[in-house]
């Protein structure tokens, strides 16, 4: 109860001074309208419909940026936590591919993919698969060997070993990639929408920029805010039952 008063006491607070500062004219209000503008123009938005259509466009395109990133990077994962050699012979190629940002390989995305939604789903994909393959790495890496030795002494090999024992362990850190790589693909996902798009909250957070609609540019930027949060507490959720064992052991 003490820990959801002070949250919720930071984000009155919060709101109190972005509601306040622009009214007493510290902040410019054509900058920065009041936090009650903001909210009409969000209600205004959800009641007409147009803030659910933008917010469904978004959520394909992350979902299925999101979706390649696990189908790449845990297999991936898996393989280099479990075989040396292969992760040596990888390593160094994906390392070096890590440190190129997506924006940074903009203009290539469109050289290859167009302006269509494959290059927006490519930018996302490459935003979000590094977190999930190296955390993937680590959980398998990082397995207990006394897990694996005991289960190998009751005759667990191979295919029964990975399914009972490192996929279990790792499953945390697995999750752990997933909801960064969604972290990932909601900070690109406005840039992605860049590229050619007519729909999507990031392309309603830019295009409400550049036509000067202040009020609506705030309302999109809260609006995916809260998407996000949404789906960061549906994959914790989802984790929270892949995991049930570790609650059950009480780890």
């Amino acid at each position: 109860m003490r820990g959801a008063l002070l949250r919720a006491s930071v984000a009155l607070g919060l709101l109190a001074l972005w509601e306040g500062l622009p009214r007493i004219g510290l902040v410019n209000p054509n900058f920065l309208p009041p936090a009650s503008d903001v909210a009409r123009t969000l209600w205004r938005l959800l009641a007409s419909g147009e803030l659910l259509r933008h917010a469904w466009v978004s959520l394909d395109r992350i979902l299925l940026g999101l979706a390649v990133s696990i189908l790449v990077g845990v297999p991936l994962g898996i393989f280099m936590g479990s075989w040396k050699t292969f992760e040596r012979t990888l390593d160094g190629p994906l390392q070096a591919g890590r440190q190129v940002s997506a924006i940074a390989l903009f203009p290539v995305f469109i050289l290859f993919f167009g302006i269509g939604e494959l290059s927006k789903v490519v930018i996302i994909f490459w935003a979000s698969v590094w977190p999930i393959l190296l955390n993937t790495t680590i959980g398998v890496k990082t397995v207990d060997p006394v897990l694996i030795r005991s289960a190998r002494s009751m005759s667990a090999q191979g295919a029964t070993l990975f399914r009972k024992v490192v996929l279990p362990a790792a499953a945390p850190a697995i999750f752990t990639g997933i909801r960064l790589g969604a972290a990932y693909a909601f900070m690109v996902l406005v840039a992605a929408e860049m590229i050619g798009a007519n729909a999507g909250l990031g392309f309603l957070v830019l295009n409400s920029q550049e036509i000067f609609k202040i009020p609506e540019m705030y309302a999109a930027i809260v609006a995916l805010a809260a998407f996000g949060l949404g789906v960061n507490k549906l994959l914790y959720h989802l984790e929270r039952r892949a995991t049930v064992w570790r609650e059950a052991g009480g780890t």
